[in-house]
């Protein structure tokens, strides 16, 4: 029996749109994730894309049609976007514009007045790279994410190279090509894109419930003005390299930071200055160390960098860096940029806490500051 592509783009809009509803109360609503926002904005642009689709072979056909390849691709880019949006990278800016331009260009210029394949070429491989790129950013995802992580991305792959095939068979026969219309056709297009979009509707919920879990647990372990770890998730981080001997045999640097005279900088300035200055000075310390070291905001005015692996040279070293990039950060209103003194510890497998290095770096700290400030001093317990 012959599938029929009318009654099949009926029943996907109305299962689209059941979707787009239940997604949005039950995913969406609740947690506000960047995920489920974008995939209830892809789920509109297919049901939008279908319901164009059905003037098929009406005196409308002539702008419903590319209209409706728009549509589809706008849904493949927005699956893109959430996949993208759960390692928190915003989709390129290009993607929404420029290839749905291309889509469009492609179908106009070909006769989408009597043919229902107007820029059927581009359309497919437009929707097999965004799908593709998709899956692409579900893969990437750390394995600890979710488990369904690896069931979607099989999904978005399994679609992804579907709308491949179709690509290459539309290329060598043509739409009405035998293999393409009986393997490839719109109907069981439609048919297989249905089945996929129901099964991984659950898995939608769980990874949007876990995007916004990893948001709350980020906004709890960040200082609000710095962005830095806060005293308490450095502490308990560091807690754990300490007790990780795989990480770097167990050995590394503590270094803590206090910028000099801060006071003044609040008193001459005022406190936004203050404040600048230490995002400032947050800055020089992400830019400085590597992304696996972490840094944080101890208190105040004072820092705390736990680099595994250095030595006291090479933590000296880093803390100078931080200095120069401090002291070549642009200021406004001619405020003049605080320097900073530093206190440095080393760890191995032997030390028994943080709180005990902390408090060997905060000897050396106030030793430098002794010594005029704007210096770096080495513990007197170093290992």
């Amino acid at each position: 029996m012959a599938l029929d592509t009318a009654t099949l783009r009926i029943a996907f809009g109305l299962m689209a749109l059941v979707l787009v509803v239940l997604f949005y109360f039950s995913a969406y609503r609740v947690t506000r994730s960047p995920y489920s926002g974008w995939w209830c904005l892809a789920l509109v642009f297919f049901l939008a894309g279908s319901g164009f689709f059905l003037l098929d072979g009406t005196p409308h056909q002539i702008w419903a049609n590319p209209l409706g390849n728009v549509m589809l691709v706008h849904g493949g880019v927005a699956v893109w976007a959430g996949a993208r949006s759960l390692r928190t990278v915003p989709p390129p800016k290009w993607a929404f514009t420029g290839i749905p331009l291309v889509t469009l260009i492609a179908s106009v210029l070909d006769n989408p007045a009597t043919n229902t394949w107007s820029g059927g070429p581009v359309f497919l491989a437009a929707m097999s790279l965004s799908i593709g790129l998709a899956s692409r950013e579900l893969w990437r995802l750390e394995p600890g994410y979710s488990r369904v992580r690896v069931p979607m991305a099989v999904a978005a792959g399994g679609l992804a190279v579907f709308y491949f095939f179709r690509w290459l068979v539309f290329l060598a026969e043509g739409q009405h090509g035998p293999t393409f219309v009986t393997v490839f056709g719109s109907a069981v297009t439609t048919l297989v894109t249905m089945v996929l979009l129901v099964v991984v509707s659950f898995s939608m919920a769980a990874l949007s419930s876990e995007q916004q879990t990893r948001a709350l647990r980020v906004v709890a372990s960040r200082d609000d003005l710095t962005g830095l770890l806060n005293r308490k998730a450095f502490l308990d981080l560091a807690a754990e390299q300490l007790t990780d001997h795989d990480i770097t045999k167990g050995s590394g640097a503590l270094i803590l930071a206090d910028l000099d005279h801060f006071k003044v900088v609040n008193d001459t300035y005022g406190h936004a200055a203050g404040d600048f200055a230490l995002q400032s000075f947050a800055d020089a310390c992400t830019a400085t160390v590597r992304s696996t070291d972490l840094v944080g905001r101890y208190g105040g005015e004072e820092f705390v960098l736990l680099v595994p692996g250095a030595s006291a040279e090479r933590a000296e070293l880093i803390a100078e860096e931080i200095s120069r990039r401090l002291a070549s950060a642009p200021t406004v209103n001619g405020m003049e940029m605080p320097t900073a003194s530093y206190g440095i510890s080393l760890y191995d497998s032997r030390t028994p806490d943080v709180e005990e290095l902390i408090a060997s770096a905060d000897a050396a700290l106030y030793r430098a500051k002794s010594l005029g400030r704007n210096r770096t001093a080495r513990s007197d317990r170093m290992t």
